[in-house]
């Protein structure tokens, strides 16, 4: 009686792994580096040759996006030569979700042998020296999101109790990205998450760079901290889709955030390509 419970009410980690179960048969090879795409970002995954594409409602247990900007699928394939899988469209707290399930899909790629998380989003500037347009390498965060991945009971094959975050994002991946961004301009900060999805105010604005951010956010802190739990390296890249001036405050309009993000987007993914095209292929093994 009770096996035939939990088969008909799964539990988080038997869910995880009958979508690992799925996706293992459906992938024609397991790249060692997954992409998240961010908010106005997902047409880079359209560089990518597929060799595999799944909407994310074909797969077990999968949060559904229910954000316009975010397409919703799996690509599986090819950027510059390098075997790579993309999240095209992410999930999020202010969706109604918990941060434990809207880390469910990079979760179940960890069991599937991934290394390398490439995590992009588009920010709110508050360091007044940025433009929009600007990418920023992210060399730390601050999470004001009020949940935790991790939070609950912990499986020691998936990672630690108490990972380690003093280097949350790779100096070696950073120092990789500068050094072949050549005329791309790369800014580096602290990225700060808040839950959303209300916008900031001015107050909130000046809280956030009195306590040390330079770009605000909805995303990417829970799935990092899921990828360290998880042993990967991360490189994660803010979008500056506007720049937030507490004394001369305009409004924020996600129309205006979406096509900030999609006018820089060719950066972004200039950057990947030639951080792909760059990265030893002993770290892939």
């Amino acid at each position: 009686m009770t096996e035939k419970k939990s088969l008909i009410n799964p539990d988080y980690r038997q869910k995880v792994e009958i979508a690992r179960d799925f996706l293992e048969k459906k992938f024609p090879y397991f790249p060692k580096i997954v992409m998240i795409l961010g908010t106005g970002l997902s047409g880079a995954a359209e560089e990518i040759e597929k060799d595999l594409v799944i909407p994310y409602q074909e797969i077990p247990h999968f949060p559904r996006s229910t954000v316009e900007s975010h397409k919703g699928q799996l690509v599986v394939g090819k950027l510059c030569g390098v075997p790579i899988c993309a999240f095209q469209g992410r999930f999020h707290f202010y969706e109604g979700y918990s941060t434990k399930e809207l880390t469910f899909p990079l979760r179940v790629l960890s069991l599937l042998g991934t290394k390398f998380l490439i995590i992009s989003n588009a920010a709110g500037g508050l360091n007044l020296s940025f433009s929009p347009g600007d990418l920023m390498l992210i060399s730390d965060h601050i999470n004001l999101i009020p949940d935790n991945p991790l939070r609950g009971e912990n499986y020691d094959e998936w990672g630690p109790r108490f990972p380690d975050l003093s280097e949350a994002y790779s100096k070696r991946l950073r120092h990789l990205a500068r050094a072949v961004a050549e005329e791309i301009p790369l800014r580096e900060g602290v990225y700060v998450a808040v839950p959303g999805p209300s916008l900031e105010t001015p107050a909130e604005t000046r809280f956030l760079r009195l306590i040390g951010a330079d770009a605000v956010g909805m995303s990417t802190v829970p799935e990092v901290i899921v990828a360290k739990h998880a042993g990967m390296e991360i490189l994660g890249i803010s979008v500056i889709a506007n720049v937030n001036d507490p004394d001369n405050f305009s409004p924020i309009l996600l129309e205006d955030v979406i096509a900030n993000a999609q006018k820089a987007e060719k950066k972004l993914v200039g950057l990947v390509k030639r951080f792909l095209k760059a990265i030893p292929k002993d770290w892939l093994v």
